[in-house]
């Protein structure tokens, strides 16, 4: 197989690449920090807060579907600078709408953003594997990862410090917006040896991506409810105090950038399948682990296997699809992407509105299945593994 030719040493745009993604963890997560907040300061209820949650993901959908077509057509290096700047610039905007309307439609533009930066930097990412004889996505997710557990350990301190989210939020895109300048030159240029290949605006996935894709859609619909939820949960089920509400999310993410860096070894000694599956029961465990006693250490531990859990899937699944051969890697990616992103549409608002009937124990409940479902789709990926 001819190797994507690269621009600059393999090791350099490796760190390019890695600060790309913790720029794309460090926004998302100062966002997801400030949930708890924001809804307090608009008024919301339960409900409302689901009808709000439901816009990111409907600007993430929206944009899936081409954002495979827009990466042949510029190029993931160009895609990553623009979107990563205009990401970061939508967080800002976050802060600043005094209604839920406002923020919905900043919310469709955040989303939209950040799908594009996902899927360009996942390009890169894969392109860059290919050079490399050891899978190495584990280590880039794990970047994001870190980073989301700085932002969220931040949002806790501006939390602690009283300071509002737009002025939380422009500190943070100030120094995204200087980092996407500085890494620029050293992401990889535009895989030449699809330029001359006529990539559909949609590429349709063919039964193996279809499968990543519903796997990846299982993890997502989890991550998401941690994301968009741990917050309110600490607060409402766990009662834990205000200072204290963000260490949930801080415990996923801090579990899940260690389980990251780790599944590229673990991928390796017991491979995929195996690794899928012990992913499925941890992330199901925990949660279940949540539900069942709802108090500060044991929530904490519980998000902690959630993180754990969870940390493998996506990495795996996107390494899969970016090397299926069948189509180019930002259109493999997309057309996975598509299927998975609809766990973000699904899981928050559907969360909120169990919630809003049952309670919020219960909603994360019926999340718990997802594990077990994930663990029954692995069978089905032989085909692709081996």
């Amino acid at each position: 197989m001819e190797l994507p030719a690269l621009n600059r040493p393999p090791r350099l745009h490796r760190i390019a690449i890695g600060i790309a993604f913790f720029i794309y963890g460090l926004c998302f997560a100062s966002w997801a920090s400030r949930i708890p907040d924001i809804k307090n300061m608009l008024g919301l209820s339960e409900g409302q807060l689901g009808v709000v949650l439901f816009a990111l993901p409907i600007g993430t959908l929206v944009s899936l579907p081409i954002s495979g077509w827009i990466i042949g057509r510029l190029g993931s290096k160009r895609v990553v600078f623009t979107a990563a700047t205009l990401y970061a610039l939508f967080l800002t905007g976050i802060g600043y709408w005094p209604h839920m309307y406002g923020l919905m439609a900043n919310l469709i533009l955040f989303g939209a953003s950040g799908n594009l930066l996902n899927i360009a930097v996942n390009t890169q990412a894969v392109t860059l594997s290919k050079h490399y004889e050891k899978p190495i996505m584990g280590a880039f997710h794990g970047m994001w990862s870190i980073a989301g557990f700085v932002g969220a350990g931040i949002g806790a301190l501006m939390i602690d410090r009283h300071i509002v989210p737009l002025h939380h939020f422009a500190v943070i895109t100030s120094a995204a917006v200087l980092a996407v300048i500085g890494i620029t030159a050293y992401l990889i240029s535009h895989d030449r040896a699809h330029q001359q290949k006529k990539e559909p605006l949609f590429a349709v996935p063919d039964k193996p991506l279809a499968v990543l894709g519903a796997i990846a859609f299982c993890a997502m619909i989890g991550e998401g409810t941690l994301y968009d939820w741990s917050g309110i949960y600490m607060e409402q089920v766990v009662h834990a105090e205000k200072q204290l509400v963000g260490y949930g999310l801080s415990a996923f993410l801090f579990s899940m950038a260690g389980g990251r860096f780790l599944s590229d070894w673990t991928v390796r000694r017991f491979g995929a399948k195996t690794t899928l599956v012990l992913s499925g029961v941890l992330s199901s465990t925990g949660l279940l682990l949540a539900v069942a006693f709802p108090n500060f250490g044991v929530v904490i531990f519980a998000f902690l296997m959630v993180g754990i859990g969870s940390s493998a899937i996506i990495p795996l699944v996107y390494s899969l699809a970016g090397r299926s051969g069948k189509l180019s890697a930002g259109s493999a990616l997309a057309a996975v992407s598509t299927i998975g992103f609809c766990g973000f549409l699904v899981g928050p608002p559907l969360i909120g509105f169990i919630a809003e009937f049952t309670g919020l124990q219960a909603a994360y409940g019926v999340i718990a299945s997802m594990g077990i479902i994930i663990v029954m789709l692995t069978t089905k990926i032989k085909h692709i593994t081996s």
